[in-house]
């Protein structure tokens, strides 16, 4: 088995373990929520609906971008992974905002149009207790795969098992204020959601905007141009690397440079400096990275 095979292996297999504790959470949620007549377990289970839809977006586009190169692809297809996050961040982004707007609502009507809020039930309070354990698992678990993989849109699906965790611990807290602190604290519910959901953008916003970028090909941060460039430096007989130009495909990157050596250099000499230098750089990279170098001579 291949290491792109191996990695897409362990991809699939953690996004299918999310998917069925994010299908079994959601039901459970749904049932105590409707049950336990606790509207903020029920917006809790659409959180947990929105994972589960992610965990299916990431499958299918984990085994797109794990496609080896071909004629309409020439630079792999890693942009799919990068596609696959902006979308988790983007529905991440959304039920924050959700949370937000009915979270805010209902401290609205609370403080300003006197209605009164539900009391909720014990069995959506051991639901959010449920949730928080199970999906801080999933989120270790993930992450730790994530990072092990150097997988952009795994760790946005692990942070999106967190964001269910905290949307969990706001729950249950203003679940259980109600519960326990009378009528006058249910208003707990709502602004513990307020909270929640402030963390949940934040989140979002630190995983979309890098996607984005690498959709819109940005270049890489200067301290890794420098160093590539100081790499590049270190080879003897060549000077003078110029015209860098860098970017994202997807978890692997792309290198242009054009490099200077000896104008009575052979082809041959040449053309085994440049493998020379991609070495290093691959060394340094991965053995996927693309690396376009053109040779100039020296003035």
């Amino acid at each position: 088995m291949t290491p792109s095979d191996q990695r897409e292996k362990s991809i699939v297999r953690v996004t299918l373990l999310g998917s069925v504790g994010n299908l079994l959470l959601l039901l459970f949620k749904f049932i105590a929520g409707i049950w336990g007549h606790s509207s903020a377990m029920v917006a809790d289970a659409v959180h947990s609906f929105s994972d589960f839809v992610t965990d299916i977006v990431v499958l299918l586009f984990v085994r797109l971008s794990s496609k080896p190169k071909d004629r309409d692809h020439e630079y792999g297809h890693g942009k799919y992974e990068t596609l696959a996050t902006t979308f988790v961040g983007i529905v991440l982004l959304c039920v924050g905002v959700g949370l937000f707007w009915e979270g805010g609502q209902k401290v609205y009507q609370h403080f300003f149009l006197d209605q009164p809020l539900e009391s909720p039930g014990w069995i959506a309070l051991a639901a959010a207790v449920v949730s928080i354990v199970v999906k801080e698992l999933l989120y270790q678990v993930t992450a730790w795969v994530g990072r092990k993989e150097r997988s952009q849109v795994v760790i946005a699906n692990a942070w999106h098992h967190r964001s269910d965790a905290f949307s969990s611990i706001g729950t249950m807290l203003g679940i259980g204020g109600a519960i326990l602190l009378g009528e006058d604290w249910r208003v707990l519910d709502p602004l513990a959601a307020i909270i929640v959901s402030l963390l949940i953008v934040k989140v979002a916003l630190q995983l979309v905007i890098p996607a984005i970028n690498d959709l819109l090909e940005k270049s890489l941060p200067k301290e890794m141009e420098d160093e590539i460039l100081s790499i590049i430096r270190q080879t003897p007989g060549v000077g003078s690397p110029h015209n860098l130009r860098t970017r994202h495909i997807g978890n692997n990157i792309a290198i242009e440079a054009h490099i200077r050596v000896d104008g009575e250099m052979t082809v041959r000499s040449a053309h085994e400096l440049t493998r020379e230098i991609e070495r290093h750089l691959r060394q340094k990279y991965g053995e996927e990275t693309h690396i376009a170098l053109h040779v100039e001579p020296k003035k």
